[in-house]
């Protein structure tokens, strides 16, 4: 428990960090930023009390915000996908459920559950990003096509980190 602890806090920090030291300043198509820094929530335990999921993306979305100087932008959508992410759980959950002490990710349930789970989260988490920046429905259509390039290019990254990181 405490291990997990440990590699949690860590990962936290380090996704904070490269989020708003790197990735922040990557840019694909000079237009669509990766939100890289989900993997923090993604990766959280099954058993992790939803309160604390909460908890956590606000304290994670807050943290993107004061060095991104969006003004809770990053709060608003982390805190969004806190909240649902146990709905997408319970909608994507194998029929036996899943494996006490488990988690999610793609050594434990496979590429097409871990790449359905992860795009649900970020496709989210993207429209109510650029649905609070563009803040105009007449704008619907570059509100979509943001979130969607945005998703693809942070899934594909969700999906590169359990290759490289979170092998067997």
């Amino acid at each position: 428990m405490i291990n997990v602890f440990l590699r949690n806090i860590v990962r936290f920090f380090f996704l904070v960090l490269l989020q708003v030291l790197v990735l922040n300043h990557v840019h694909l198509f000079s237009l669509y930023n990766p939100f890289f820094y989900l993997l923090f929530i993604v990766l959280l335990p099954f058993e992790t009390n939803k309160l604390l999921v909460l908890l956590l993306g606000f304290v994670l979305g807050l943290s993107i915000d004061i060095f991104s100087n969006t003004l809770g932008l990053h709060t608003t959508a982390t805190v969004f996908v806190a909240f649902i992410r146990p709905l997408v759980l319970n909608l994507l959950a194998p029929r036996e459920g899943y494996e006490p002490g488990s988690f999610p990710r793609v050594h434990y349930y496979g590429w097409t559950w871990f790449l359905r789970y992860s795009f649900i989260l970020t496709l989210v988490h993207a429209l109510i990003i650029y649905m609070l920046e563009f803040f105009n429905i007449q704008e619907l259509g570059q509100i979509l096509k943001h979130s969607l390039i945005s998703t693809l290019f942070t899934t594909v990254l969700l999906l590169i980190s359990q290759f490289f990181i979170f092998r067997k």
